[in-house]
């Protein structure tokens, strides 16, 4: 007897005809797919590193309130110094008025010249390259100065004539000695004029007071720097030796060396904000306390010169110098001790 099937059963295990292929669908990226994470993650995986590189820094600071605030008093200190130098020096030059008006030329004009004579040599006086202004002093207003200046009043009175010549002060743009001696050759030559004077002895006094004063700050503040260096590092040591132990589990578990060393460059930059900061303060309060006797003293004089006070740009300058030494004294200290903190 021959097995065979029923038609119902055969049409019930006959195969289905194949269907179309259904579209794939691709698949979405992650974090484990061979092209790797997008720049998005990555960028919100640095950021949150850093952000927690920061807070990290601020808690351990805030640890030792005292001990911070101390390290960013003795910076401030230091930074303060050769600013402080740098503003007075400044006040300085506009107590004696300026470098220009020190190095000024006086045209002594012939003794027979009026005032109309005077008026038009400052004309042509302003009108040369290298004049900064130029003034005019009468014969008359010249005796009257010269009456209060020396005393002798009551006998030039006496005299019958004014044996002073009418003068043209003349201010050049700027102190060099060949550039004045030359601009005094030119003024000598204008009419009227019997003589043109130039102290240039007194525009190399000034020259080299004002050469010593840079050179004597400069090497202060390169001295200061050091300091700074070297204060900051010695701290930022202080705290690679208080945490060893974790750095160097950092580093077994695969940790970079960027990754150990990003707070303590924050740890840097902090404490250079906070001794910016600082010496800010101490430069606009010592200035301001300096100043009441300033004052004082140049009212015995008939003056109403008083110190000035921090510049804004001066000030934002010394805050960003401040952060950068910290962030560097701290990146040459972690450099230094980062290859002794390899795992063993």
């Amino acid at each position: 007897m021959s097995a065979t099937r029923s038609p119902k059963v055969q049409d019930r295990v006959a195969p289905r005809p194949a269907e179309p292929d259904a579209p794939k669908k691709k698949p979405r990226r992650g974090a484990d797919d061979d092209d790797g994470p997008d720049f998005s993650t990555l960028l919100r995986a640095w950021l949150e590193s850093h952000r927690a590189s920061l807070a990290d820094s601020l808690k351990r600071l805030g640890r030792q309130p005292f001990g911070s605030l101390f390290t960013c008093l003795v910076m401030a200190v230091a930074l303060s110094m050769p600013m402080g130098l740098s503003l007075l020096l400044k006040n300085v030059e506009r107590l004696g008025g300026s470098w220009q008006r020190a190095a000024q030329i006086s045209l002594y004009m012939n003794i027979d010249a009026n005032d109309a004579d005077g008026q038009a040599l400052v004309a042509k006086a302003k009108g040369l390259a290298g004049v900064a202004d130029a003034e005019f002093i009468s014969r008359a207003k010249a005796l009257q100065e010269f009456q209060q200046q020396s005393g002798l009043g009551e006998a030039l009175k006496e005299l019958p004539d004014n044996p002073l010549p009418g003068t043209v002060v003349v201010t050049p743009l700027e102190v060099d000695k060949a550039a004045l001696e030359a601009l005094r050759e030119q003024l000598a030559g204008l009419p009227n004029v019997q003589q043109a004077q130039l102290d240039l002895v007194w525009v190399e006094r000034l020259a080299a007071i004002l050469k010593l004063g840079d050179r004597f700050i400069f090497g202060l503040a390169v001295l200061l720097i050091s300091a700074l260096l070297l204060v900051i590092g010695n701290t930022i040591r202080l705290h690679i030796e208080n945490r060893r132990v974790e750095i160097e589990v950092i580093k077994l578990v695969g940790g970079t060396d960027a990754y150990v060393r990003r707070p303590f460059l924050y740890m840097g930059a902090i404490y250079g904000l906070g001794a910016g900061l600082l010496a800010w303060a101490i430069l606009a309060y010592g200035l301001n306390w300096l100043n009441e006797s300033v004052i004082n003293l140049s009212q015995l004089y008939g003056s109403d010169f008083g110190l000035g006070g921090v510049p804004a740009s001066d000030g934002f300058s010394l805050l960003l110098g401040a952060i950068l030494l910290g962030y560097i004294g701290a990146w040459i200290a972690v450099a230094r001790h980062l290859r002794e903190l390899a795992p063993r």
